[in-house]
């Protein structure tokens, strides 16, 4: 299962710029472990897709895992998820920017509801 958050635009013309994306990942399911793999494109320039990052994350069953994205002075970015596990539905994801100092940016905040399903991750070429 796939997921993105969209082009999010991080200047301090729209509010308050991100230095960090934090991703927050939670596997409910008691049973099964999960991958989920991460992928973050940014813009330094509109209308140019470049990838930033991509890892993987091994969820045991029933934990939870953090990590952290430096993606200060990019124009916009994205962060993209894939889900495989025997219950995707229990895996919940969540991530905040953090300014320069590491106070959360609430414009930048994507829950779990928020994400939009894709069919599969973008190419990283």
């Amino acid at each position: 299962m796939a997921f993105t958050t969209g082009y999010m635009t991080n200047t301090r013309d729209f509010g308050t710029a991100c230095s960090n994306v934090v991703v927050n990942l939670v596997n409910e399911d008691t049973v099964n472990a999960a991958t989920v793999t991460i992928q973050i494109f940014f813009s330094l320039v509109p209308d140019t897709k470049t990838p930033l990052y991509v890892t993987s994350v091994n969820l045991p069953a029933n934990s939870i895992a953090r990590r952290t994205f430096f993606i200060q002075g990019v124009l916009a970015y994205e962060v993209q998820y894939d889900v495989v596990s025997a219950a995707p539905a229990n895996v919940v994801l969540s991530n905040f920017g953090l300014d320069q100092f590491g106070n959360v940016v609430q414009e930048h905040r994507v829950l779990q509801s928020e994400l939009t399903t894709i069919q599969a991750l973008s190419p990283v070429i």
